[in-house]
C-alpha cells in the first residue's frame, strides 16, 4: 500500500533554445497556421506604434511580431536591464491540458519568440501577460496547426495561460523566468515558488503502487485490535503528474483502513517521527479528547484506546492546528465497524475521498488554497485517477459492496456508479435501502447516488449484470474531472 516517488518532472528537462541575431519568420503550421495576435498595442520610447492589434483568423507571418529597436525593455517599465540584441526562440507543445514545457528561463535582456505547436485534438491558445499589464497572444490555434507570439525583450518573470474557458483551471498555465530574477510583485522567484500544475491526462507511473482498495472481512479471532501508527512526512505521487510532500500515518495516504465489530476495542500507539507536532482523532470512539487527542512533538508517542459502540465507517484524522491542512496533506483514514449480521459479499472495496491542494512540485500543501476550498485535485484513496489507470475488478453477477468515506476536509461528494443501480444503501449508521428490514422492497426502490458531507460515510451494493467497464465517480462532475473517478472492470 506504499506509494512510489515520481521521477523528476518533465518541465525540468525541457529547456529553451537560445539563438543570436534576428529570428526567422514564425507562425508556419504543419497544416496551416494560427493567428499571431498581439494582445495589446505597444509603443516604443519614441512613441512610434510598432505592434498590430489583430483579430481572429490567420494572418501573414509577420503579424504579431513587434520590431524591438529600443535599447530598453518594451514589455516592462524597468530600465535596469539593457537589450542584449539576442533572441530566445521556444516551441511549446500541448499534451492533454498542459503546455510542454510549462516553464522556461530566458536570459534577461533577450527578445522572446514563442511558437505554439498545437498537436492536441482541440483548439488552444497561449496568452502571455507582460509586466506592464498588457498581454500578447498566439490567437486561437486549431488542432494540428501552429501560432506564435513575440513577448519582446524580457526583463522579469512572466505568466501565461490558455484563455479558452476552463482550460486555465484545468492546468494550462505557463511560466517565464528571466535568469532567476525575482518577481517584483511577490518578491520571490517565480520558478521556485510556482505551484505545480496538474495534468489530468497523466497516467499513473509504473513504479507507483495504487492504494489497495480491496477489503478483507473483519478479524473475528479477537476483540482487541492493536496497531501502531508512525507519522512521517515524505514526497509522494498524488496524481496529475505531480508529487507533493505528504504527512502520513505508516507512510501511506490515506492511513491504514481498520475494521472490526460493535464492542471491539482498538488500541493505537501513535509515534511521531515527523518534523512537527501531530495527533489523532478517531470518530469511531467516544472518549475525552484531552489526553488521547493531544498533539505530540517529534520523537514522542502516546496510546489511544477506544471501544467501538456503534456501526458505520468512521473518519480518523490529525487534529493538530491547522487541522484542514494536516488532513488535506494526507493525515486521514477510516475505521469500519460492521453492522451486526452484515452479510458477506463477493467483493468489497473502500473509497476514501479527499481534496489535494497543490504547492510547488514536491512541496507542501498550499494552505491558502485549503482556506479558499479550491483544490487542484480530488482523489479516491489519496491518488487522483489511480483506478482509472489500474481498474478495480469484478465478475458478472457478483455482489459488490463499496464503502465510501468523505474525508474532506471541506467538500461534499455524491458517489455514483455509471451503468449500475444500488439495491443496498447504508449511510451514517442506518439502512436507507435494503438491509434486514428490506427497506424499499415494497415499492421496488433503488438508489443512484450516495450523498455525503465531509466526515460522513456509508456503503452501497450493486450487482453488475454483464461484462463492461463501469465508472465510479463523484457526480459533482467538476470534482470528478479533477480525479474522483475509477473504473470497475467486469469480465467473465
Amino acid at each position: 500500500m506504499r506509494q512510489g516517488q515520481e521521477p523528476q518532472s518533465a518541465q525540468q528537462s525541457d529547456r529553451a533554445a537560445v539563438t543570436a541575431g534576428t529570428a526567422p519568420a514564425v507562425g508556419r503550421g504543419r497544416r496551416g497556421h494560427g493567428a499571431g495576435t498581439q494582445g495589446a498595442v505597444r509603443l516604443d520610447r519614441r512613441g512610434v506604434l510598432l505592434g498590430l492589434l489583430t483579430t481572429g483568423a490567420a494572418v501573414a507571418t509577420g503579424a504579431g511580431v513587434a520590431l524591438w529597436r529600443s535599447g530598453r525593455a518594451a514589455n516592462t517599465g524597468s530600465t535596469d536591464v539593457a537589450a542584449t540584441g539576442e533572441t530566445t526562440e521556444v516551441t511549446v507543445g500541448v499534451k492533454g491540458m498542459r503546455f510542454i514545457p510549462d516553464t522556461i528561463d530566458v536570459p534577461a535582456g533577450n527578445r522572446l519568440l514563442i511558437t505554439l505547436d498545437n498537436d492536441s485534438d482541440q483548439v488552444h491558445d497561449l496568452v502571455l501577460q507582460l509586466a506592464d499589464g498588457t498581454s500578447v497572444s498566439t490567437g486561437r490555434v486549431a488542432a494540428g496547426t501552429t501560432g506564435s507570439l513575440d513577448a519582446g525583450v524580457v526583463t522579469g518573470p512572466l505568466e501565461g495561460w490558455c484563455s479558452i474557458a476552463g482550460h486555465r483551471a484545468q492546468g494550462m498555465v505557463f511560466h517565464v523566468t528571466a535568469s532567476g530574477q525575482a518577481a517584483t510583485a511577490a518578491g520571490q522567484t517565480a520558478t521556485a515558488q510556482a505551484d505545480a500544475a496538474p495534468d489530468y491526462a497523466a497516467v499513473l507511473p509504473a513504479e507507483v503502487t495504487p492504494f489497495d482498495a480491496a477489503l478483507a472481512p473483519a478479524d473475528t479471532s479477537t476483540t482487541v485490535h492493536e496497531h501502531t501508527f508512525t507519522v512521517t512526512e515524505q514526497v509522494m505521487y498524488v496524481g496529475g503528474g505531480v508529487t507533493q510532500t505528504r504527512m502520513t500515518y505508516n507512510g501511506q495516504a490515506p492511513g491504514p483502513i481498520l475494521r472490526g465489530r460493535v464492542g471491539d476495542t482498538f488500541r493505537i500507539t501513535l509515534v511521531n517521527d515527523g518534523s512537527m507536532s501531530h495527533s489523532l482523532d478517531f470518530h469511531a470512539g467516544v472518549v475525552s479528547p484531552d489526553a488521547v487527542m493531544r498533539s505530540i512533538n517529534p520523537g514522542e508517542s502516546l496510546v489511544y484506546e477506544f471501544t467501538a459502540e456503534r456501526s458505520g465507517i468512521w473518519l480518523y484524522h490529525c487534529s493538530t492546528s491547522p487541522m484542514s491542512v494536516h488532513l488535506a496533506s494526507g493525515m486521514h483514514g477510516a475505521v469500519i465497524i460492521d453492522p451486526p449480521g452484515l452479510e458477506q459479499v463477493d467483493r468489497e472495496y473502500v473509497m476514501v475521498q479527499s481534496e489535494i491542494y497543490l504547492g510547488p512540485e514536491g512541496g507542501e500543501t498550499d494552505a491558502d488554497k485549503v482556506a479558499a476550498k479550491t483544490p487542484d485535485l480530488l482523489a479516491f484513496n489519496g491518488i487522483a485517477f489511480q483506478y482509472r489507470d489500474r481498474p478495480l475488478t469484478a465478475k458478472p453477477g457478483e455482489r459488490v459492496r463499496i464503502w465510501v468515506m468523505d474525508a474532506g476536509p471541506s467538500l461534499p461528494t455524491s458517489f455514483h456508479a455509471v451503468g449500475l443501480q444500488f439495491d443496498q444503501v447504508f449511510v451514517e449508521g442506518a439502512w436507507t435501502l435494503g438491509g434486514p428490514n428490506a427497506v424499499g422492497a415494497a415499492w421496488s426502490g433503488g438508489g443512484q447516488a450516495l450523498g455525503l458531507q465531509p466526515a460522513q460515510g456509508g456503503f452501497v451494493e450493486c450487482v453488475p449484470p454483464e461484462p463492461g467497464t463501469y465508472t465510479l465517480v463523484s457526480h459533482a462532475f467538476a470534482d470528478m474531472e479533477k480525479g474522483t473517478m475509477a473504473y470497475l472492470k467486469v469480465t467473465a
